[in-house]
């Protein structure tokens, strides 16, 4: 299966975004930021906002504690059919094009998609996956990059820190039915005996990664929709990449597609 989908991959068309300038970067280069943050985002012009301006004042603050931080955000319009690039051109024009940059894409790829095209454009010595809808806290990134520091020393520089939502699970099983609970539990078990063991929560949108775990593993990934994040931690187990899981705060937030 993974042979006939590498040979059928198509590349992701997109377009430039009006506020990048100069030609494009590319995971194969030498990281030029701390961190890349990665937004994949479809049909988000109602939430993103909340997101941006929390990673946003988050980031600025950091910064300004410590000159040496930089940082970028990818925001990743999916083929949105909403005023979702709008939305995000308004914070590349706000913060420069050097802090915030805009990639549309054409047609809808889904998240895996977006996220890796977002990651290979990307300038940072790590990057995180974040949602669009702001569930994750986004202070809770220190959480995740405790998570990385604590798997050092990274063999080849590979390591990956998962936010996870399984310390919630009680709660969220008692607002489910008996039947959505089923499903997550048949989920949970497939992924378990079929391909990731060390990770309770796989589908979690908040990851961080060094540069070279994110260039060996999203190189390799085939899945572009929303069990993208299974292929890539079974990836990473395959390549013998360590891999921490960090509680993290998260809000189930209305309006929410998988894609």
């Amino acid at each position: 299966i993974c042979a006939i989908a590498h040979v059928t991959a198509k590349t992701m068309p997109h377009k430039d975004a009006e506020c990048r300038k100069g030609s494009a970067p590319n995971i194969h280069d030498p990281a030029t930021r701390e961190l890349s943050v990665v937004v994949p985002s479809y049909n988000e012009e109602n939430r993103l906002p909340l997101m941006m301006d929390e990673a946003l004042e988050y980031l600025e603050k950091r910064q300004r504690r410590d000159s040496s931080f930089t940082y970028e955000v990818i925001v990743v319009n999916d083929g949105s059919k909403d005023q979702t690039a709008k939305v995000a051109k308004e914070y590349c024009k706000k913060y420069g094009s050097d802090k915030v940059r805009v990639i549309s894409l054409e047609k809808n790829r889904g998240k895996g998609g977006a996220v890796r095209t977002g990651v290979f454009s990307s300038r940072g010595k790590k990057i995180l996956m974040a949602d669009a809808d702001g569930a994750t806290k986004f202070a809770d990134i220190e959480k995740v990059e405790e998570g990385l520091k604590s798997l050092q020393p990274w063999p080849k520089g590979m390591a990956i820190s998962c936010g996870s939502r399984a310390h919630l699970e009680k709660d969220s099983i008692a607002k489910r039915s008996y039947f959505r609970t089923l499903l997550m539990y048949g989920f949970h078990f497939l992924v378990w005996f079929l391909c990731v063991k060390e990770i309770r929560d796989t589908q979690c949108g908040f990851k961080l990664l060094t540069r070279e775990a994110a260039l060996q593993t999203f190189s390799n990934l085939h899945i572009e929709r929303w069990a993208f994040d299974v292929e890539l931690l079974y990836i990473a187990q395959r390549l013998k990449i360590p891999i921490a899981e960090v509680a993290v705060n998260w809000t189930e937030i209305e309006g929410r597609e998988i894609v």
